[in-house]
Order: C-alpha cells, then structure tokens, then sequence
C-alpha cells in the first residue's frame, strides 16, 4: 500500500476538464517519483496514497492542489529592448528573479514597444483530470 516515502512508478494520462490531453506516459516508462518529497503535484500524490499495485484511480484536481492559481504579480511588461533578439507569443525564456534565481517564463503578448512575460506555471489555474495507474511500489 502506497505510503510517504515510498518510490512509487505510474502511468497516467493528464487532461484538461474538457478532456483534451495535455500529458502522457504512454508510450514511454512509467513516471517514477517518491511520494511526500514534492516532485509532483499534491493532488497528484494524494491520489495515490493507499492505493496497491494495478490499482487505478481518475483524480479531478483543482488549481490549489494542482499548479496554483495565476498570479496577476507574475505577469510583467518589460521593454522589447530587454529581449534577447525577437521573441513570439507562447515563446518559454530564462529570466533572472531579484533573487539571482533564474526561472522559466512565457511570452504572453508581443506589442511595439513592450512584451508581456509570464512567470506562472503553463496549467496555472486549470483544473486537471488524471487518470492514474499504479504499476510499481518499492
């Protein structure tokens, strides 16, 4: 029975609420992570938790247990002469936070003079459908 700590491996299938898939593992080897580190989404893990070897369980979850909400303070214009060369909307680019940290953000709009960047997550305020089966537990 899947507990924290345990080195679990699954398939799943990721949808959006209206069924487009947005994420697979068919196809390839089942995702591998260790329950209560962090590595997924807590919706994910707690989907889960107690669950034995060939079970399968359908998680609906929410953006608070997902990838959050959007933040309107991750959204930024920044002046076109900062980009490094053109950029086009969806575009992911590095940016350096006030922190030094460097973080992957999305070209959102493209105007004359400015571009629009945004620093949340792609699912960010979606809620997500994943259809979870359990292959392995270690």
């Amino acid at each position: 029975m899947i507990e924290n700590g345990n080195v679990v491996s699954v398939h799943y299938v990721g949808k959006f609420a209206d069924g487009e898939v947005f994420d697979s593992s068919e196809g390839r080897e089942p995702l591998q992570f260790q329950v209560g580190t962090g590595q997924l989404i807590p919706g994910f893990e707690n989907a889960i938790i107690g669950k034995v070897v060939g079970d399968k369980v359908t998680a609906n979850i929410s953006p608070e247990d997902g990838y959050g909400l959007v933040r309107e303070d991750l959204i930024v214009s920044v002046s076109i002469d900062k980009m490094p060369g053109d950029v086009e909307v969806g575009q992911a680019l590095e940016a350096q936070g006030d922190d030094g940290q460097s973080a992957q953000v999305f070209v959102k709009e493209v105007n004359e003079d400015n571009v629009v960047i945004d620093g949340n997550h792609p699912l960010a305020g979606k809620d997500l459908v994943f259809e979870i089966e359990v292959v392995e537990i270690q």
